[in-house]
């Protein structure tokens, strides 16, 4: 039987917990859980710690889907047991007995089925995790990777830039960039922007002018302290401020691009979801670069339409993290550049995987470059026998 014939006959949900694509999942002593800027920092009892309010509390969402031959294809997201019930529970039925090339038709019954109570977040993450899965899928089968299945190759290897709180320790390592998770919000006032730019400044002077440098602010700024962050930060020759605002919060982001400079980039979109909010970070925001997270905004199929779209507009692609799901779109596309390694490790110093320890092998990038292998699907295998995935099942309650 070709692959023609082949139809999916069963969906499986899992929670991990300890890292995997919750890498906020982490002891108290990773760089990533201390205190960053966030929305919540406005509040006292939230500022120390991001685990304090809660960042870690899904845990990793894991989902596989089988052919009626044996092959299985798996996707990652977080999302914990709300994504997995709701995949068992719903989702489900969009996916078993559906032939395993009717991505696109899987896809939107998943969305329209759900539009009365998702749209993005959790839900968002569900599907783009069962999207991954069934993409991994019908590569195993077809015997491609699923960079060719999107149209081959435009470079023959990826590069990077870190993010983490030690650019000066990437550029040893051979990335082209690193970005900085911003400290200091709008509750430390003028002390605490004085405190962000002195960082800069010591970042600056530790990695020379050619250096990438760039903020993330996840979503914590108002629109005064953005500007002023982004004023400062372009004398030190920075190339972009990251995910300013609220993601709901589009005329912001439209006033902070009218207020940027010409050598400074604005840039947002990994807590976006779907062609329609990137539509409106581009046609109304005109923002610079766009960064949606593959297991996110609505898995490959959603990634897809909306990097084609970015490139109407001009607009360059750099996904949120994302590990593999991410390098085989990026490794696509003349506007993806560049692509991001997020620094696992507890003191940013060296590279480790991204989604440890959910994946056997997870390639990583050697002095910020990374060649994809020709292996089937995403290549990569879930280590079931590594990491305790507890398995959610069809009906009960949450």
């Amino acid at each position: 039987m070709g692959i023609m014939g082949r139809k999916i006959i069963e969906i499986r949900a899992y929670v991990a917990e300890g890292g995997g694509a919750d890498y906020h999942d982490q002891g108290q002593d990773h760089w990533i859980v201390k205190q960053i800027s966030t929305p919540m920092s406005i509040y006292p009892e939230y500022k120390a710690t991001r685990t304090s309010f809660g960042i870690n509390a899904l845990k990793t969402l894991v989902v596989e889907v089988e052919a009626d031959n044996g092959e299985i294809g798996f996707g990652i997201s977080t999302g914990g047991y709300p994504a997995a019930w709701l995949i068992m529970n719903h989702l489900d039925r969009f996916i078993i007995g559906q032939p395993v090339e009717n991505i696109e038709q899987m896809w939107d019954q998943m969305y329209r089925g759900s539009l009365y109570y998702g749209r993005k977040g959790i839900v968002m993450n569900a599907i783009s995790a069962v999207d991954l899965a069934l993409w991994d899928l019908l590569g195993k089968l077809r015997q491609e990777p699923v960079y060719a299945m999107l149209g081959g190759k435009v470079r023959e290897e990826l590069s990077f830039y870190a993010t983490g709180p030690r650019p000066d320790l990437a550029k040893e390592m051979g990335f082209i960039g690193g970005k900085l998770p911003l400290v200091y919000g709008p509750a430390d006032g003028e002390e605490g922007l004085r405190k962000n730019v002195g960082l800069a400044e010591k970042m600056r002077n530790a990695v020379g002018d050619d250096f990438m440098l760039m903020w993330d602010c996840w979503m914590s700024l108002d629109l005064p302290y953005a500007r002023k962050l982004m004023h400062e930060s372009e004398k030190l020759g920075f190339k972009w401020v990251e995910e300013c605002f609220n993601p709901d919060d589009y005329w912001a982001y439209r006033d902070l691009k009218k207020a940027a400079g010409n050598t400074m980039m604005v840039s947002g979109g990994e807590h976006e979801a779907t062609r329609y909010g990137f539509r409106m970070l581009m046609e109304f925001c005109d923002i610079d670069l766009l960064q949606p997270d593959v297991g996110w905004c609505g898995g490959m199929t959603e990634l897809i339409k909306i990097g084609n779209m970015a490139e109407s507009y001009g607009k360059m692609v750099v996904p949120h993290g994302s590990g593999i799901y991410s390098h085989h779109y990026v490794i696509t596309k003349v506007n993806s550049p560049f692509t991001e390694c997020i620094m696992m490790s507890p003191d940013a110093d060296t590279v480790i995987s991204q989604y440890y320890p959910l994946i056997k092998d997870e390639p990583l990038p050697i002095n910020g470059k990374l060649k994809i292998k020709d292996t089937p699907g995403f290549g990569a295998e879930l280590n079931k026998e590594g990491c305790n995935l507890i398995a959610v099942k069809k009906g009960g309650r949450l």
